[in-house]
């Protein structure tokens, strides 16, 4: 019988990414997304709640959590439209996911290989300049993820946070290729941007059975990015 999955942000991105590798390798993936159909809003508890019934009598119950939903979010702390940011950006990037999270809790804990991954950043582990509302979301996910690791290890279900660098997605498509090609070259040992699928298939690795004991872990998938600190 095929694992259930629930995808966040798998409209778009590497959400969607993900989503296409998980069938591939055989899971049975929902997407919950503002932009789905029906649209599953991750800031209000109730129409995730709705989308996990959905997921129940379309698919049964859920063994892999996948929290791929996220937007950007910027300014400085004196800016006139600083707290708006600040709750945008956490409700959507770190609330969003512990609404999933505790919707499907119950079957994660009765899976007998529960997964639960959850897509941070780079910026979670660091911070640029004009970007703390999202900074500091990403630092919270992080550790949300390690507290479920901690919480919930020994009941069969493992967390884990992978963190992309640059990646080549709707939150970066504004910015100029040459830009982007600049600044690969100067701060990415790869020498480009990612893109969704290779972010995918790591976040996948950590959803797998035999992944039993990669718990708590913080992964960075950013071509080497922070390695030049």
């Amino acid at each position: 019988m095929a694992r259930v999955a629930v995808v966040t942000g798998g409209a778009s991105g590497i959400g969607r990414a993900t989503a296409r590798v998980l069938a591939e390798q055989g899971a049975a993936a929902a997407v919950f997304d503002v932009a789905g159909e029906p649209p599953v809003d991750v800031r209000d508890a109730r129409s995730v709640a709705d989308a996990v019934a959905r997921v129940h009598a379309q698919l049964g119950a859920i063994d892999i959590v996948v929290n791929a939903a996220g937007i950007p979010a910027g300014g400085v702390i004196g800016d006139a439209g600083y707290a708006d940011e600040w709750e945008r950006a956490l409700a959507v990037n770190l609330t969003g996911a512990m609404h999933v999270v505790r919707a499907c809790l119950d079957d994660l804990l009765a899976s007998d290989a529960g997964r639960i991954v959850n897509v941070a950043s780079t910026e979670g582990l660091v911070a640029a300049r004009r970007t703390s509302p999202y900074t500091v979301a990403k630092h919270g996910l992080i550790g949300f993820t390690r507290s479920l690791a901690v919480d919930l290890g020994r009941r069969g279900v493992t967390a884990n946070a992978v963190c992309p660098g640059a990646t080549l997605t709707g939150m970066t498509e504004a910015i100029p290729a040459a830009d982007r090609d600049t600044y690969a070259r100067r701060h990415i040992p790869v020498g480009r941007y990612g893109t969704p699928e290779e972010i995918a298939h790591m976040i996948v690795a950590l959803t797998a059975v035999e992944a039993s004991y990669v718990n708590g872990a913080v992964i960075t998938v950013d071509g080497g990015m922070t390695a030049m600190g």
